[in-house]
């Protein structure tokens, strides 16, 4: 009996053997690393306030005509939130707290940005991958800033909550609770295990800010022009920034119309060739 049970056992073996010999061996698949994110495109470039704004500080005819603007008026309050040392935006991350007039909430943004070095988005993409910002992530909007100049990848987490019509903000304590119970978990545990609760709740208020846009359309492309008065560096008064943007979800039309773009201002006289900073305007001066 013991030889027959131990035949059998070889016999299974030699078996087994066999098949793996034909069918080859297949491990356990490796796990397959997540994609790169697909970004979309939104081109700014500024505009010279002299230019294209009157002294009422409403646009100026040419401009208006110029890209189909609407006669109406979008006016938003925005402020950011940061820390006196502005460690949150040291990291690459902003906070932003909205109310547009006509909307019925607040608007709660979190972006974490990556520098596109010499156009290679592809690279700033895979850096942002191996960071946790992948394809399979669908809480957060993968999107280029491309400017006059220079590239930035961005990634943006939106949330809202109840408010009412008007441009009235809560209290900038009131503001900072929201935005801390809204806090998605990539920037709570950015650095270390609660860094960016941390951080964030030692941040206080920059701005507001009161801005206007106007809605139009180039090369059938949906246009912005937004007008920021800034406070200046020396505080006594304010600095305008004026720009125009639009989106597409292309690379070969955004590249294409945003030449076009600038050829456009150029031949008016009314670009400023110069890259948008005015997030960071509002975090040094507010």
């Amino acid at each position: 009996m013991k030889q027959r049970l131990r035949f059998t056992k070889v016999l299974s073996v030699l078996t087994l053997s066999a098949v793996l010999l034909v069918m080859g061996w297949k491990g356990a698949d490796p796990a397959q690393a997540a994609a790169n994110a697909t970004p979309s495109y939104e081109v700014k470039l500024l505009l010279d306030t002299a230019q294209v704004l009157n002294a009422d500080g409403s646009l100026k005819s040419s401009i208006v005509h110029e890209f189909h603007i609407s006669d109406e008026v979008q006016r938003l309050s925005v402020e950011y939130f940061d820390t006196d040392q502005l460690q949150l935006n040291g990291e690459g991350w902003n906070v932003r707290f909205r109310k547009k007039e006509d909307k019925k909430n607040y608007e709660l943004t979190y972006k974490k940005r990556y520098t596109v070095t010499n156009g290679d988005i592809d690279a700033a993409l895979t850096q942002a991958n191996k960071e946790g910002f992948s394809a399979s992530d669908d809480n957060y909007d993968a999107e280029v800033d491309w400017g006059y100049s220079k590239q930035t990848l961005s990634f943006s987490n939106d949330k809202k909550t109840n408010a009412s019509k008007g441009l009235t903000l809560p209290s900038p304590d009131q503001a900072l609770k929201q935005l801390l119970d809204n806090l998605p978990g990539k920037l709570q545990n950015w650095k270390s295990s609660n860094w960016g609760k941390k951080t964030l709740a030692d941040s206080r208020v920059r701005g507001p800010v009161q801005v206007s846009k106007y809605e139009g359309s180039f090369q059938g492309l949906d246009t912005d022009v937004e007008v920021w008065p800034i406070r200046s560096a020396s505080g006594s008064g304010t600095d305008t920034i004026i720009e125009i943007s639009f989106k597409t979800t292309d690379y070969s039309a955004a590249a294409s119309n945003r030449t076009q773009l600038i050829n456009l201002l150029q031949s008016k006289g009314w670009l400023v060739p110069a890259d948008s900073l005015k997030t960071n305007l509002v975090l040094e001066r507010y």
